[in-house]
């Protein structure tokens, strides 16, 4: 006989049956304890504690004189209650079917193992999705990124490279529906030799700053007549975009700023006035150009807004050494200092070298498809993964 229970708490889809002897072994996902995924206990008390002193605020008087804190106070609550209800959707939703579960195995139903093998996907597909934003617990990781790629090693052939790159990441951007805008572009014959773009979205600086490094690209080249397999490399760096939130003091007389002529398309199209800015931060060497408006003052501001980013990336990296807690990631662009490899011959595979995953689609990757790569990445850098090569790297460096 069949018992149809349907739990006042259970938010999710109800199974219509359920097939006790195979589906009451799924082990649903736990919210008490620790989480190998997250990394710890979800501490819904403090999230609320947080919320309630984030709405003390805004009863203060004068509170919305200033519409930028303001404004910027209203989305870190609506985040917070964001989070607080994902969690407690999925306890509940986790509870009511194991409840289920066990009414079924208590009462030998055997019925409709499909639905609740379902829910049980849906359930643990949630959990996933919101352990990941768990790890995304660092001052600036909530913020927009800039995304910079300058290509290596291998003449032509790394310029194309570094296009394929830019594509890539442009791709991945629109897969999240986040705003993607290049702020400064460097073309050259057969692609570009350094691209810098700002991705706006949440979290899109906390899902990136793992992409900052060496990438391989290992294929017959195109550009040689005799289709050879050729290595390219280009470097991905990646920064936040800061907010008033994040104080960074930088001195004029530690600036250096020099403007010219941006390169254009000739013709009608051609720059009459020198509208680029470069500059240059003295103190560290870091230098910042930006080409893309025909305004010198917008591009002096974007110039400005992406140094600050940079110094920003500098002095946490910085901080991180003297912890000894870093290994620099801004390596030389050349061979044995990757991150990533994307092969297309002799075989197919894109793989990092830092926790050796690796899938078999390099289209797809290409496509923008890059997710699986920035997840096990969060959870291989929780887990104290620390970067280098083993003989398996070695074995097919030397294969390739």
């Amino acid at each position: 006989m069949t018992s149809r229970v349907q739990p006042r708490e259970f938010k999710g889809v109800l199974p219509r049956r359920i097939q006790c002897s195979t589906t009451s072994r799924l082990p649903l996902p736990r919210f008490a304890g620790k989480s190998s995924t997250s990394g710890g206990v979800f501490d819904a008390a403090a999230i609320d504690k947080r919320i309630i002193e984030k709405e003390g605020l805004t009863a203060a008087p004068g509170f919305w004189n200033d519409g930028a804190r303001a404004g910027k106070i209203m989305t870190e609550i609506k985040q917070l209650r964001d989070r607080l209800e994902t969690w407690t959707r999925l306890k509940a939703d986790s509870e009511a079917l194991d409840d289920v579960l066990r009414m079924a195995k208590d009462e030998g139903d055997e019925s409709m193992e499909s639905d609740i093998r379902a829910s049980f996907k849906d359930i643990t597909d949630r959990f996933d999705k919101a352990s990941i934003l768990e790890l995304l617990s660092g001052e600036a990781d909530r913020s927009a990124s800039f995304l910079t790629i300058h290509a290596g090693t291998g003449g032509t052939e790394a310029c194309d490279w570094a296009y394929m790159l830019l594509r890539m990441y442009t791709r991945w951007a629109e897969r999240r529906k986040f705003k993607a805008e290049v702020i400064d572009l460097l073309e050259v014959e057969g692609g570009i030799k350094s691209a810098t773009l700002e991705i706006e979205g949440d979290y899109a600086y906390g899902y990136l700053k793992g992409e900052s490094g060496v990438h391989r690209l290992v294929r017959i080249s195109p550009f040689d007549s005799n289709a050879r397999r050729h290595t390219s490399f280009a470097s991905v760096y990646i920064f936040p975009v800061l907010d008033d939130s994040i104080e960074l003091d930088i001195r004029p007389e530690d600036l250096r700023i020099d403007t010219y002529r941006a390169g254009g398309a000739g013709g009608q199209k051609v720059n009459k006035t020198d509208s680029a800015v470069r500059m240059t931060h003295l103190p560290t060497g870091i230098v910042v150009t930006c080409q893309n408006e025909r305004s010198q003052y917008k591009n002096k501001d974007v110039a400005m807004s992406v140094l600050k980013s940079r110094l920003y990336e500098h002095y946490r990296l910085e901080k991180e050494k003297e912890n000894s807690k870093y290994a620099a990631e801004k390596k030389e662009i050349a061979w044995g200092s990757q991150i990533r490899s994307y092969v297309f011959q002799p075989y197919t595979m894109v793989k990092d070298h830092r926790n050796k995953f690796a899938v078999g689609n390099v289209q797809a990757v290409m496509d923008g498809d890059i997710d699986p790569f920035i997840e096990n990445y969060m959870r291989w850098k929780w887990q104290g993964g620390a970067a280098g090569s083993d003989s398996s790297d070695e074995a097919e460096d030397e294969d390739l």
